[in-house]
């Protein structure tokens, strides 16, 4: 039998075994050197066997790990659909639903809290930060009472862009500009870039903080139609770029839609806005939370033309309520210093300092190895909850990483109405309206997974799915 032939064979072979269920999504198939002797077959015979199964997205491979079954080989319910262009709706963000929302936090642990973007506790290396601050409080003369310098803390500088690897050292300690959190670090390069009347450009559904932040500075909003595995669509984002002022992009484990935008994405990404010499603002917040083998490059990573303002933060990975992040601004520098000067004059001196501490000395990459291990467990588990609990007609996202599910459910159904059921329930989750300037997304909800995963868990999420049947 030719070779050709045999690796068909064996493909149809593993295909067969994945429809059936015998192998399951997660599952790791044979190593090359024991698919060849399970097969009596060459060893370039089960390389082209497993590249064909992989250019059918059954499976895919992770480098030093092997072949795994993919995600999408067992997808039962579709993936959500991508909202068209819109420019002539009035604008009405959802002010009144983000504020009933975040009322949820209270500290209460009666609450699922399904809906705000934070990591539970026992994600957290609670006891590690603690002998961070206490090594912080017993070095400083001071008690942290000094100022420090408007650009931001030295030793987190340095610390931060040693740990800045995926960048392969194009930014260095003087590249980077400390500020309070992501968000803080997003209304500072806006501020830096635009003026009041300008136009930015985000993805659709896009975080409703990000919406917030754009409008409050007189800004107007366009939103670019966006793929749930691909990202923003390159091609409509050409159409209007030479009206715009600045993008604003969550390039990898986007908020709500959890995509990481392939790298030939991002390279033609940038490659645009240096064509229209347009600002990026790169929100890298989830960059760490990759469930593949290695950490994907930011668009900061292709950037020459220093265009692209790269935003990094510890708020979901080590320290929710410090508030510390940072940004390399490139050719933006000085104009970010002098806005941060403005607002702030510059940041906490403590807090800084004891995530220094931390990633100097607290074993950050066993702890986000330890996180990520989690987090994708959890994403099973939510995953197959959903498909089992929810409508046939659910359509749900596909996350690469970070801790978002997105849900698109029937259209009869208002995600808005059936946030005050489920709360009366104590459940809480983030309905799709929040996630858009137009009244679109009402029928679709956002899910936290980065929660412990217990009976209750699982129980609210079928509640919720309940709720959801009984609407229809």
């Amino acid at each position: 039998m030719s070779r050709d032939v045999l690796y068909l064979k064996i493909a149809k072979s593993v295909t067969e075994q994945i429809k059936s269920d015998t192998l399951q999504f997660g599952d790791r198939l044979p190593s090359l050197r024991s698919a060849q002797k399970l097969y009596n077959v060459s060893l370039n015979t089960v390389k082209q066997a497993y590249m064909e199964l992989e250019s059918r997205s059954l499976v895919e491979s992770r480098p030093k790990y092997g072949y795994f079954v993919s995600q999408s080989s067992q997808r039962k319910l579709a993936l959500p659909s991508v909202a068209p262009m819109k420019v002539a709706e009035r604008e009405n963000t959802a002010e009144v639903l983000i504020d009933k929302v975040f009322g949820t936090i209270d500290g209460s642990d009666d609450v699922t809290q399904f809906a705000l973007g934070i990591p539970g506790k026992s994600f957290l290396p609670l006891a590690k930060l603690k002998k961070s601050m206490i090594n912080v409080i017993n070095r400083k003369t001071d008690s942290g009472t000094d100022y420090e310098p408007v650009q931001g803390n030295e030793y987190l500088r340095r610390e931060s862009a040693k740990w800045a690897l995926v960048l392969e050292g194009k930014i260095s300690e003087d590249d980077l500009v400390i500020t309070s959190g992501a968000m803080n670090a997003v209304y500072t390069c806006l501020m830096a870039v635009t003026k009041p009347g300008d136009s930015v450009a985000v993805e659709s559904p896009v975080y409703f903080g990000v919406l917030q932040a754009i409008q409050q500075l007189g800004l107007k909003v366009v939103e670019i139609p966006t793929h749930p595995i691909y990202g923003v669509d390159l091609d409509a984002l050409k159409k209007v770029l030479p009206s715009l002022s600045a993008c604003c992009f969550v390039t990898n484990f986007n908020n709500p839609l959890g995509f990481q935008m392939p790298d030939e994405n991002k390279k033609e990404l940038v490659k645009l806005i240096t064509e229209y010499n347009v600002p990026l603002i790169e929100d890298d917040i989830y960059g760490n939370l990759y469930f593949g083998a290695e950490r994907p490059k930011p668009c900061k990573f292709y950037d020459e033309a220093g265009l692209v303002m790269w935003i990094g933060s510890v708020s979901k990975t080590l320290a929710p309520g410090y508030r510390v992040g940072w940004v390399a601004p490139g050719k933006f520098k000085e104009q970010v210093i002098r806005q941060k000067l403005v607002q702030t004059v510059c940041s906490p001196s403590i807090y800084p300092d004891v995530i220094a501490d931390f990633l100097e000395h607290g074993r950050y990459d066993h702890h986000l190895r330890t996180f990520r291990k989690k987090l994708y467990a959890n994403y099973l588990q939510i995953q197959k909850s959903v498909t089992e609990y929810f409508p046939d007609n659910t359509k749900i996202s596909e996350p690469k990483g970070g801790f978002m599910l997105w849900l698109e459910l029937d259209k009869r159904i208002c995600t808005e109405d059936l946030f005050d059921e489920a709360m009366s329930q104590k459940i809480n989750f983030a309905p799709g309206r929040m996630f858009s300037q137009y009244n679109q997304y009402q029928n679709c909800m956002r899910l936290n997974y980065a929660l412990e995963w217990t009976d209750r868990v699982e129980s609210d999420l079928e509640k919720l799915a309940k709720m959801v049947k009984k609407r229809i």
